[in-house]
């Protein structure tokens, strides 16, 4: 242990960069980056889901792109599988396999779980985040960290929360990739696009009657835009039900300040399920 660093603090320099994403240490001899890399053996990844998974063959592995092919063909041919994936799951448990064993995403390297769902699938109100921290990552459900308990403050607000028994009042969450980016970094612009056909197929599986989509993200992947800034508190149309962007938790934990446009968002919500229930 270095001069002058007792055991205490040495732990919470360790806690605050495995948050920061740390994933290994270096040595203090020096790496040939340059080598000849051994084959990696990628660990099985497990799925989290509010709903049971029943045990069914693995999904088929990503074919191999044809010589020439070089990496936008293994691109395309990994999108067409998602798109095949997808459209084939039956239900939420069959799209949570199919998505847990889907390897044609880099993402699901590095991270530790498939995080996939949260609440009752039969909530009017299903809630698009980003993607997994490092608590969900370790939880293998989203929404469980500092945020998540903001979350779930804001909408206890106006009586909705994930673990109501009454659909009528209950939250349905997910995310837009199911795997934690490295450091925490969001989804890339490919990454999203990978994963569309999985996020698109579990929204029609669900049949929410209105989503509530969290952050830039989120807008980026279901509206094509972002600026949430500009775009909170605003109704657009997403796949054929009413979205309303709004403020991640995360945001407003950095800038209290902006609870108050994200209460005004919250009473639009709630006013919204009131007229139409």
């Amino acid at each position: 242990m270095t001069a002058g660093m007792d055991w205490h603090l040495a732990r919470a320099l360790l806690e605050w960069q495995v948050e920061l994403g740390v994933t290994e240490a270096i040595g203090s001899q020096p790496l040939d980056r340059l080598a000849p890399m051994a084959p990696v053996t990628v660990a099985p990844v497990t799925v989290a889901a509010s709903v049971p998974v029943s045990a069914s063959a693995p999904a088929p592995r990503p074919p191999v792109a044809a010589a020439g092919g070089g990496e936008a063909g293994v691109a395309e041919q990994a999108a067409a599988l998602a798109g095949r994936l997808a459209a084939a799951a039956r239900d939420a448990a069959t799209l949570a396999e199919a998505l847990a064993a889907f390897e044609g995403c880099e993402l699901r390297r590095g991270a530790q779980s498939c995080v996939f769902a949260d609440g009752d699938a039969r909530a009017r109100v299903m809630i698009v985040g980003e993607g997994p921290g490092a608590d969900e990552d370790r939880a293998g459900l989203p929404f469980v960290g500092r945020a998540g308990q903001m979350l779930d403050r804001m909408f206890a607000a106006i009586g909705l929360g994930r673990s109501n028994p009454d659909p009528s009042h209950a939250l349905y969450i997910t995310n837009t990739v199911p795997w934690r980016p490295p450091g925490n970094r969001e989804p890339t612009a490919a990454e999203l696009a990978l994963l569309r056909p999985f996020l698109q197929r579990h929204i029609e599986l669900a049949d929410p009657d209105v989503l509530v989509l969290m952050g830039n993200v989120a807008c980026e992947a279901l509206l094509g835009q972002r600026g949430i800034l500009k775009l909170r508190g605003t109704w657009a149309e997403v796949m054929g039900r009413p979205a309303l962007a709004m403020l991640h938790p995360a945001y407003l934990l950095r800038n209290p300040e902006a609870k108050r446009e994200a209460w005004a968002d919250l009473l639009a919500l709630k006013a919204w399920l009131a007229k139409n229930g």
